[in-house]
C-alpha cells in the first residue's frame, strides 16, 4: 500500500482552510493547517511534505518568502499558491520563485483537490523516470546525474534550484530540439500557465548565469528567435 500523502495548508482564512482540509482528508490525504506565515515556516521546516498549499497574503512571514524557503530545500515539494485576483503581481512572483500552480480566490475546492492529485501524479512520475534513467547524461560541457540531482559543468559542481535542475534535465534529454516557452511550461512546470511565459525567461536567464562561460553570449542554452530555446547538442559544443 502506498504511504499516505502529507499536505501542508498555510492559510489565514479559517473557513477556507477547513473546507480544504475536509475535502483533502476525504480523498485520503493527511492534512496539517498553519494559520499564519510564522507557523507555516515552522511546519515546513519540521516535516517532509508531499504538497504545499500556500496563501500569499499571510500575517507574519508572507507566502512569497515561504515559497522561497521551500525551494531552497533539498526535497522538492509541489506548491500550489492561492491569492485574490487583485494580487496578480504576487502570483507571477510566486511562479517565478518556483510554485507549480496557482488558483485565484474564490476557487472551487474540488478543482483544488484535482490540481493536488495531478501535481502528485507528475511528481511521482518524475521520480520513477529518474530511477529508470539512472545513467549519467552528458551533453557538451554539462554532466547530469538524474538520481542524485547533481550537475557539473566542465567537471565542476554547479548548485541549481530544483526547478532549474528540472529545466536543464529536460533540455539535456532532448539536445538540439527547440521548445517554445509554452512547451516548457507544460513539460517542466506541468501545467500551462497561459500568460506567464516570461517565467521561463527568468529561469533560463538564471540557468545561463550558472552554466555559461559568458551568459550574455550563451553557447549552451540557445535562443531560437521566434520559436523558443534549445540546448546545443554535443556537436555544437
Amino acid at each position: 500500500m502506498d504511504p499516505v500523502k502529507r499536505v501542508l495548508i498555510v492559510e489565514d482564512d479559517a473557513h477556507i482552510a477547513e473546507l480544504m482540509r475536509m475535502h483533502l482528508q476525504d480523498e485520503g490525504f493527511a492534512v496539517t493547517h498553519a494559520a499564519d506565515g510564522d507557523a507555516g515556516v515552522r511546519e515546513l521546516e519540521r516535516g517532509s511534505w508531499d504538497a504545499l498549499i500556500l496563501d500569499l497574503m499571510l500575517p507574519g512571514v508572507d507566502g512569497l518568502e515561504i515559497c522561497r524557503r521551500a525551494r531552497a530545500m533539498t526535497r522538492y515539494t509541489p506548491i500550489i499558491i492561492t491569492s485574490a485576483r487583485s494580487s496578480e503581481v504576487h502570483r507571477i512572483l510566486g511562479l517565478e520563485l518556483g510554485a507549480d500552480d496557482y488558483l485565484a480566490k474564490p476557487f472551487s475546492v474540488l478543482e483544488l483537490v484535482a490540481r493536488v492529485r495531478a501535481l502528485l501524479r507528475r511528481t511521482d512520475a518524475l521520480a520513477r523516470n529518474a530511477r529508470m534513467e539512472a545513467g549519467r547524461i552528458d551533453v557538451g560541457r554539462i554532466g547530469i546525474d538524474p538520481v542524485a540531482r547533481e550537475v557539473q559543468v566542465d567537471g565542476k559542481p554547479v548548485e541549481l534550484t530544483p526547478r532549474e535542475f528540472d529545466l536543464l534535465h529536460f533540455f539535456a534529454r532532448h539536445p538540439g530540439r527547440v521548445f517554445s516557452r509554452l512547451d516548457l511550461l507544460n513539460q517542466v512546470w506541468g501545467y500551462q500557465h497561459d500568460g506567464y511565459e516570461h517565467t521561463v525567461n527568468t529561469h533560463i536567464n538564471r540557468l545561463r548565469t550558472k552554466i555559461e562561460v559568458d551568459p550574455a553570449q550563451p553557447s549552451c542554452i540557445l535562443t531560437v528567435w521566434g520559436r523558443g530555446y534549445k540546448l546545443a547538442g554535443p556537436e555544437a559544443a
